[in-house]
This record gives C-alpha cells, structure tokens and sequence, in this order.
C-alpha cells in the first residue's frame, strides 16, 4: 500500500512537472507566434540550422578578409571573433524586438571596400578610422529608422524596381553560389562554366590553395545537391535545404577521401590542412586587436593627414561621403533582402510591404553600431536568410536558433570550417531557383516598366551589388517618366533618392 501511494505520488509530481513544461513551450509558442503563424517548432529550428548552414562562411570569409589589415598576433582569430558578435548581436535583435526569421551578419561588398579600397588602397585610413565610418553608417541608419524617414524612402521605390528585387537577389545569391562551388569561374570571358572534361590534362579533380578548393569535385557535387534538393522538394520532403547541404558535405568527404587514396594532391593538401586548435586563443586576440578599437583609435586620422594631397577639409569629405556611401548600401542591400526574402514567405502586409519591416530595419542599424565596436564592417540582413524562409521559417523563432548556432560557431571556429562551401552552394542556389517566381510580377509588354525592372536585376548580378542594382532601377525610372512627360507622377522622395544615388555613383 505504501509502495501504491508512493507511486501515485511520482506519477503526480510527474504530471505537474510536465504541465509546467507544456505551460513554458506554450509561451514560447505565444511569443513568437510559431502556432499562429502556420508554423511548427520542428520547422522552425530546421528553418534556423539552414540558415545558419547557408551563412556560416561569413565568419571564414571576413575573417580571411580582415586580418590583412587588424595586426597582432592573430588577426585571423581576432576578426573571426569580431564577426560572430556581429552575426549574434544582429540575429538576436531579429529573433526577440523584430520576431522575424531573419538573420544578420557582416556584409559582403562592404568588407571587402573597407579592406581593399579604404585601407589597402594608399588612403591612409586605418582599420580603427574605418570602424569610425562605420559607427556613422550604423547611428545614421538608427535616425532614419526612428524618424520614420525609412518609410518615405520605401515608399518612393517604383513598382518595376520593387518587383525586380527579388528576383535579382535570387540571381545575385545563386551566382554567388555558383562562384563558391566552383560552377562558374573567373576567364577571358569575365566568368565562364567550369570544364567537366576528363581528357583534358590541364583540368583537375580537385585542387586545393590558400583555403580554397577547385576542380571539378565541387562543382560537380554542388550541382547534384541542388538537383538533389529539387527531388526532396518535389516529394514533399521537410527540410529537403538542410538535408541538401548535410548530404553534399558527406558525398563530398566521400569522393576526396577516394581522391585522397587515388594520389590526388589537391585532395590530400585539403586534409592536411584541417586542423583544430585552440578556440579560445581568438577571443584573446579579439579583446587585444579589435573590440574598442573605434573609441581608442578611431579618431586618430594622423596617417592620413600624412599622405600627400590630404588635409582637414579633405578629411570631413571623407567622413562624409564614406560614412554616408556605407548607409546607402547598408539601407538599400536591407531594405532589398527584407522585401525579397519576406515576399518568398509570404510575409507582407497588405500594402505589399514586409511585416514588422520598422524593428527589423531598426534591428539591422542597432547590429552595425555593435558591430563597429566589435570590430567587424557592417552588420546587415543576409540574402542567405531566405534559404531558411524557404525551408519555412515564419518567426523569430528560427533567427533565434541561427543566433545559437553562431553562439556554438563562435567557440567551435575550427569546425565551422569542416562545412566545405560546395555544400552550402546548394541552398544558395536553390533560393535562386525559388526567387525567380517573382518575375512575372513584372508587367513586359510595357516598355517602360520592362526596363526598369531589367537594369534593376542584371545590375545586382552582374554588377554584384543589390544596392546598386536599386540605384540604376530608380534613376532610370526617372529619366523614363521625364522623356515620357511622366514627370509630375515622380514623387519628391523618388528625387531625392534618385539624387543621392547619382552622387553615390559619381563621387565613390
């Protein structure tokens, strides 16, 4: 009898145990609205780990970018470490104020004119003066954002340019894609397919140099995921992007690891060169040679003003046109990511524009005054993030779960590395696939808007740049409404913006 009572008494100590724990899931489900938006948790976290999967190479790539220019011991560890907080820091905004599932990291394009234009370039700027810059972007963003000043500037974006954006960030992404995989290379031609021709005795199966791999194993792996993710999403497979990128990163190590054993040398260099080391010699690194940098360092110019030609009149211009040049990107490449990635998930308002599109856009400018102090460029909301809306993230729930991941990511930086980017090429790929859905949005037979959306799209792939492809979009539009006798129907923030693009691409 004792023996009865004892376990009727476990049994509701268990009960009440597990109502406490449905009572703790049910408000996370409220407050994120994972139910009520139509979404689960589990496609929710697998909605986060194929963003994350998507993104991961920016911490490899920044840091690769900018340990030219940070110094120390270990500038390797030190902007690797910057990177992550940025990525956290703006991820984290995105899951718990704007409850969106997107995610943030360091913007490519922006770090790579910071490292090889502004510093690199004879400038006389220094990493530290930079961060500066780019604390001005961020405080700058935050007044726009705050003064509802955004909202006019997305509302004066044209019809033609707004229906090209998704589908010229779907292009821009799977392009990108292509050129981490391999698929598309660098030749006489600008880019051209890579050679699959087994004959030929200058092509290689696989190479291996300075952390990049090449050949025709990657690219060739990388297409079969993409096909592969095609298969799963035709039969209805959940998580088919995530399952796409695990799959070819294990057919990958199966295939170099047979090349390995056949005597291939690129393969055999790619294995040797994994290594792990000590995660926690980077965060050393980071607090010595980059967190603080841009209060410390920062406003000390005396390398430039020790370059001939420059001058404290020189200087403020600068300030100026850099600091406003790097929030006109940040801004634009946002405002262009949120409302493709956002219309992919069904997830804008009846007006046609992304939800809760304020705390988002606030969100991506809180991210980059952190990443500044940080140390890293510009903290903006990946094109990646789509891979994870198409998987079926609806909430912030799934930002939450890439903010992890990069948490896990940042005292793991060696096995972060272990992702080969041929596998995270699939998704990329895939959400271009998907995006271009968007392009019979685009009214053809007229002339005039065909245009628009036309230069708006083949400039972000081809120029490689979303903001600019927005820029040429709304000064064509422009000149078209003006020779057309259209132009009472520009509205004066259209100008506005049309004239601050104009003067981007004039003075920078």
């Amino acid at each position: 009898m004792a023996e009865e009572t004892q376990q009727t008494e476990e049994q509701v100590a268990e009960t009440a145990e597990t109502a406490v724990e449905e009572k703790k899931v049910g408000k996370v489900d409220a407050w994120f609205g994972i139910t009520k938006s139509g979404s689960t948790y589990k496609t929710e976290i697998v909605a986060g780990l194929t963003t994350f999967m998507a993104m991961v190479y920016i911490l490899m790539v920044n840091a690769g970018m900018f340990q030219h220019v940070i110094g120390g011991e270990d500038p390797y560890g030190a902007a690797y470490i910057a990177t992550a907080i940025g990525a956290i820091v703006g991820t984290m905004l995105m899951a718990l104020y704007a409850k969106m599932p997107l995610a943030q990291a360091s913007g490519m394009g922006i770090n790579a004119f910071i490292v090889y234009t502004l510093v690199l370039g004879g400038t006389g700027l220094t990493y530290a003066n930079c961060m500066v810059f780019t604390l001005l972007d961020g405080v700058i963003f935050v007044v726009l954002t705050t003064t509802g000043l955004r909202q006019k500037i997305f509302a004066a974006i044209p019809a033609g340019v707004r229906h090209a954006i998704p589908v010229g960030i779907g292009l821009f992404i799977a392009f990108i894609g292509m050129q981490n995989a391999g698929i598309v290379v660098d030749s006489s031609t600008l880019v051209t397919f890579v050679s699959f021709n087994v004959l030929s005795s200058t092509n290689s199966f696989m190479t291996y140099n300075a952390g990049t791999v090449g050949g025709m194993l990657p690219a060739l792996v990388a297409i079969l995921g993409v096909i592969a993710i095609a298969i799963m999403t035709k039969k209805n497979v959940k998580g088919a992007i995530l399952w796409g990128i695990l799959g070819t990163a294990v057919v990958f190590y199966i295939l170099a690891g047979i090349a390995t054993a056949c005597g291939s040398e690129g393969a055999v260099a790619f294995f040797e060169s994994i290594s792990l080391s000590n995660p926690f010699n980077a965060f050393a690194a980071w607090g010595k040679d980059s967190v603080g940098k841009v209060f410390t360092e920062g406003f000390d110019f005396a390398a430039y003003l020790g370059v001939e030609g420059n001058n404290a009149g020189t200087l403020v211009v600068l300030i100026i046109t850099t600091a406003l040049s790097l929030c006109m990107i940040d801004m634009f490449d946002t405002i262009g990511t949120l409302y493709g990635a956002c219309s992919k998930g069904n997830l804008l308002d009846e007006n046609g524009a992304p939800i809760r599109m304020n705390q988002m856009m606030l969100s991506d400018a809180v991210a980059t005054c952190a990443g500044a102090i940080a140390g890293t460029s510009t903290v903006t909301t990946f094109v990646e993030s789509s891979s994870g809306v198409a998987a079926g993230g609806k909430t912030g729930f799934t930002a939450l779960v890439t903010a992890i991941c990069f948490i896990v990511a940042m005292f793991l930086s060696p096995i972060a590395q272990l992702i080969p980017s041929c596998a995270t090429a699939t998704a990329l790929i895939w959400v271009g696939v998907l995006m271009m859905t968007s392009v019979v949005k685009v009214d053809w037979t007229d002339a005039a808007e065909a245009i628009v959306a036309f230069l708006t799209f083949i400039v972000m792939v081809l120029g490689y740049s979303i903001s600019k492809g927005i820029g040429i979009g709304i000064i064509t539009y422009i000149i078209v409404m003006v020779c057309t006798g259209k132009i009472k129907e520009v509205s004066i923030p259209t100008w506005v913006i049309g004239v601050i693009f104009l003067a981007t691409f004039i003075l920078t």
